[in-house]
């Protein structure tokens, strides 16, 4: 018997003073039996640090549906206008998506992030609509211990850098930019 997903429900207060955007969004997650909490809380940060008041914003099937890729921006014709990838995807797959969608948008996380953009960063390179961001490993260890079934995100924005905090604790993550750096 197969293993089925596992329904997380997010309220996610956003409170962005860097586009100054600010909104409270219901959200229902699909965690695939795979996935980890780490994994499952950097899609819900990816969806708080892209929302805006724009309803195109969706979570996709994700792990289930390898031509799809985990949140994505659709238009009213249906037309992909962004690609977001959480995780260190190999070339193919962004190149693939630079192809498909009018913006690309990457959120690497864990210990070997470094090491996979050294490896992909020049392959990508010719990608102009490619944006990566690097989350540090311990940040978002720390934002996996606020993973339950039913959540209440404070997301706060400035700088570039985001606090999460929920009624059982906090965690703060510093986005750097990878794309664009020599």
């Amino acid at each position: 018997m197969a293993l089925r997903a596992t329904i997380y429900k997010a309220e996610i207060h956003v409170a962005d003073n860097d586009r100054a955007y600010y909104g409270s969004h219901a959200v229902t997650v699909a965690r695939h039996p795979s996935e980890t909490d780490e994994r499952l809380m950097v899609r819900l940060l990816a969806y708080a640090l892209l929302v805006d008041g724009d309803e195109g914003l969706a979570f996709t099937r994700g792990l289930s549906e390898t031509d799809e890729p985990d949140l994505w921006r659709l238009d009213l014709t249906g037309a992909i206008r962004q690609w977001i990838e959480v995780g260190l995807p190999d070339e193919r797959r962004i190149l693939r998506a630079c192809g498909r969608a009018e913006e690309v948008i990457v959120f690497a996380y864990g210990r070997g992030a470094e090491v996979w953009w050294a490896g992909v960063r020049d392959r990508v390179a010719r990608a102009g609509n490619l944006t990566v961001y690097a989350l540090p490993a311990e940040a978002t260890r720390a934002l996996a211990e606020l993973a339950e079934r039913g959540m209440s995100l404070n997301v706060n924005v400035t700088d570039r850098s985001a606090w999460v905090s929920t009624d059982h604790g906090e965690a703060t993550v510093e986005l750097r930019m990878l794309t664009g750096e020599v």
